[in-house]
């Protein structure tokens, strides 16, 4: 969810606050994988804001499924409306990356097989350590 031009962090902290409270099936089974530094140690916030622009006339930011601070990851998982948003999402990721995050796309339906997820985002980590 990409907003323009906010001045009140605490409306964002709401809207990301909202965003945890109504999560997907999808972002539940991951967020059991990933909370409470399961995964290689690494601590991953759920629904939290990234920021990659501030000035004097507000802020432009993203709220990201998973986050990891420490290794500039966004982990996010897109269910059908993906479908129609691909522009949109490629924006958001190339604003992303010219800010040094690297951002992972995961479908919905590949958690189906959550070991092969697993795998991937502990490739994904040993790639951000580098």
């Amino acid at each position: 969810m990409s907003r323009i031009h906010y001045k009140n962090y605490k409306s964002i902290t709401l809207m990301a606050r909202r965003l945890r409270k109504d999560s997907t099936p999808s972002e539940e089974l991951l967020w059991e994988v990933l909370r409470g530094k399961k995964l290689e140690g690494y601590k991953f916030l759920r629904q939290h804001p990234v920021f990659y622009r501030i000035d004097k006339e507000g802020v432009e930011f993203y709220i990201a499924d998973f986050y990891c601070s420490k290794l500039k990851l966004i982990i996010e998982l897109d269910g059908p409306i993906h479908e129609y948003r691909k522009e949109e999402d490629k924006e958001r990721d190339a604003k992303l990356k010219s800010k040094g995050f690297f951002v992972k796309r995961i479908k919905n339906e590949e958690l189906t097989d959550v070991n092969y997820v697993i795998s991937t985002v502990r490739e994904i980590i040993k790639f951000c350590k580098t």
